[in-house]
């Protein structure tokens, strides 16, 4: 069976983006990863295996989206989980505008760039 758009997201994308979230708020705000989970509502274990490479492999090179990621770790870190999902979603859609995340849905033979 073949993935719909939104397995994809759910196995490619948040990985990404979570792992670059984690990165900026631990590079950028000086948390550690026990301290960086609790702000993205995930355990410590997951910022171990998204900073060891384990979980989302794709590496993010382009220059506007680390903005736009480290502006999201910022509203992470002052407004707490509220802004979690927001925030993700926010950079998800950003990236595949850009092309970054980009999955053909063969079930309706279009391409997912919203």
């Amino acid at each position: 069976m073949k993935q719909t758009p939104c397995e994809f997201m759910m196995w490619h994308g948040i990985p990404v983006i979570r792992r670059e979230i984690a990165r900026s708020i631990i590079e950028n705000f000086h948390l550690n990863q026990k301290e960086t989970a609790k702000k993205l509502g995930v355990t410590p274990a997951a910022i171990s295996q998204y900073l060891s490479g384990k979980r989302g492999k794709l590496q993010v090179e382009n220059k506007e989206i680390l903005a736009e990621i480290r502006y999201s770790a910022k509203k992470i870190i002052e407004e707490g989980e509220t802004s979690i999902v927001t925030e993700t979603c926010r950079i998800c859609k950003i990236m595949r505008q850009k092309g970054i995340l980009q999955f053909t849905c063969d079930a309706c033979e279009t391409e997912d760039t919203e």
